[in-house]
């Protein structure tokens, strides 16, 4: 199990460091979303949903070095095609808190993931030069 984890936390490390943003200060919701590039409801989302606690003074939220690095993971997840829940996992994974299962599980769909992607490439290389031979076809007959 150990090994899985550290996987994460060196993938905690590189998305840290692709992540000016990250820092040690409290940001506020407003901050957050700002830094981020994303909205405040979708950071009260991702709290609803589990993915970042910020510490409340008061009626607001103060997000932590913790939270942004979550959020970061969360916004790379989603860009790779991760569901919540699938991000809800890598997370706890991240912090030592999950089971061997969910760890495989993870595992896997990184996997699975990376299958699909490689398809789409595929796909999409072959769309490309289909169009490439059409242009050219084209661009004759117009000559």
């Amino acid at each position: 199990m150990a090994v899985p984890i550290r996987v994460m936390a060196s993938e905690e490390a590189r998305i840290e460091a692709s992540n000016p943003e990250v820092s040690d200060d409290g940001l506020t919701i407003g901050e957050m979303a700002e830094k981020f590039g994303v909205t405040p409801r979708a950071l009260r989302f991702y709290e609803s949903k589990g993915l970042l606690g910020p510490a409340r003074e008061g009626r607001g939220r103060i997000y932590r070095r913790a939270d942004q690095q979550h959020l970061a993971l969360i916004l790379k997840g989603r860009k790779l095609g991760f569901t919540i829940a699938e991000i809800g996992q890598m997370i706890a994974a991240e912090e030592g808190q999950a089971s061997p299962q969910a760890l495989r599980m993870t595992r896997e769909k990184c996997q699975q993931q990376v299958e699909h992607l490689e398809r789409q490439l595929k796909e999409t290389t072959e769309a490309l030069a289909e169009l490439r031979q059409m242009l050219t076809t084209l661009s004759r007959e117009a000559s």
